[in-house]
């Protein structure tokens, strides 16, 4: 029979080697998971005045399948799952190019301006040296 208490430990360990950009970046994007939940509840909301509701509760669909894998990643990082970084980065990628057509195309500066910014403080956190060296798993070797 084997025992998990080393790995339970190790576990432990790992857990309190994560850095706290990471877990930062993490609870800044759950954020953003609940932003686009409470947009999918706005348009369920929207779809009893519509005229074309199943239109409407499709992309509230849309959005809540979207939210909750941006949660889950979210999530992860907080928990210090190293799984969590590339999903969270793709987001932070596609949000600042909505922050660039939010500030440009749809005259919506100040709305582009504060999307871009949260976009790229996550993005910010996600590349910092130790966060890198923690996510590539370079940190294990000193054990």
């Amino acid at each position: 029979m084997t025992s998990t208490h080393g790995e339970e430990r190790s576990s432990v360990s790992n857990r309190e080697r994560v850095p706290a950009a990471v877990r930062v970046a993490g609870a800044l994007t759950s954020l953003q998971a609940l932003v686009g939940l409470a947009f999918a509840v706005a348009l369920v909301v929207r779809a009893f005045s519509a005229v074309n509701p199943g239109g409407v509760v499709g992309e509230a669909v849309y959005f809540t399948v979207l939210s909750g894998g941006v949660g889950v990643a979210g999530v992860g990082l907080v928990l210090g799952k190293r799984w969590g970084t590339t999903p969270a980065f793709v987001v932070q990628l596609l949000l600042l190019g909505v922050a660039w057509y939010m500030y440009g195309p749809s005259g919506q500066q100040l709305w582009g301006a504060l999307v871009g910014a949260y976009s790229l403080v996550i993005v910010v956190l996600l590349f910092t040296p130790q966060v890198r060296r923690w996510a590539a798993g370079l940190d294990e070797a000193d054990e």
